[in-house]
């Protein structure tokens, strides 16, 4: 059985009440389950929060509601552990059925579609080897050699060193020199149920994914964490429709 989950709480500390924010009249939370529902494999829907006003959202596309703990409600909460949990609670009510892979949403994370989730499933359903497919956006402006952190006396150093990308001699300022960087852009994992079932041995920095992790091709995806990012959203929903 294939199902689609999609978490998020009412805390935000950036972006307030972001998960519930308005993007071209309708709230963010609402294109993760808009996708939902128009995939072609998607059985059931459910959603994990402990926010009212997503789940008033939410009840007009007829989901199913999972209450996280409190000690999943706040920032410090990983999204690797609320996932992990609300797939367990899944498996009990579903028991005898079993899950197969579960589509993994982001209240904030509306740069998604029913293509882009059945694609996914198109991947894992074609390769038996593959634990996920996940959006994947390329951001080369973002490259890790262009990262910096500061030293103790305040200095921007290299985050990474640069020896890390080959002869620091042959590396230059074209954000395109290293080639394409691409990046798990939040909007969709679609994922084997065996990646939640042993969490722990999947590879950082989302564990969810497992370890052998296929691209769901997309551009300028992201989740939402600030209010610059909106107009880029609004752009991208247009684009795509």
């Amino acid at each position: 059985m294939i199902v689609a989950l999609m978490i998020g709480r009412k805390g935000s500390r950036g972006f307030k009440g972001k998960n519930t924010f308005k993007v071209l009249k309708k709230a963010m939370c609402e294109y993760p389950i808009m996708a939902a529902k128009k995939s072609k494999y998607v059985k059931k829907i459910y959603v994990a929060t402990d926010c009212p006003k997503i789940k008033k959202i939410c009840k007009k596309y007829n989901v199913n509601f999972i209450n996280r703990p409190k000690y999943l409600n706040n920032s410090k909460a990983l999204g690797d552990h609320v996932f992990e949990y609300s797939y367990f609670q899944i498996k009990k009510l579903l028991k005898p059925k079993k899950v197969k892979i579960i589509v993994l949403l982001f209240a904030n994370a509306p740069t998604i579609t029913h293509k882009m989730i059945d694609k996914g499933i198109h991947i894992l359903k074609k390769d038996r080897n593959c634990d996920s497919a996940v959006s994947t956006s390329v951001y080369n402006m973002w490259s890790p050699l262009r990262a910096r952190k500061l030293n103790k006396k305040g200095y921007l150093r290299p985050f990474v060193p640069f020896e890390t990308f080959g002869n620091p001699k042959t590396l230059n300022c074209d954000r395109d020199s290293q080639g394409n960087v691409y990046f798990a852009d939040m909007s969709v994992s679609v994922v084997r149920s065996k990646c939640l079932e042993s969490l722990k041995s999947g590879l950082l920095p989302q564990k969810w994914m497992g370890k052998k992790i296929k691209a769901i091709y997309s551009s300028a995806g992201c989740d939402v964490d600030y209010k610059w990012q909106i107009p880029s959203v609004e752009y991208w929903l247009k684009k795509n429709k």
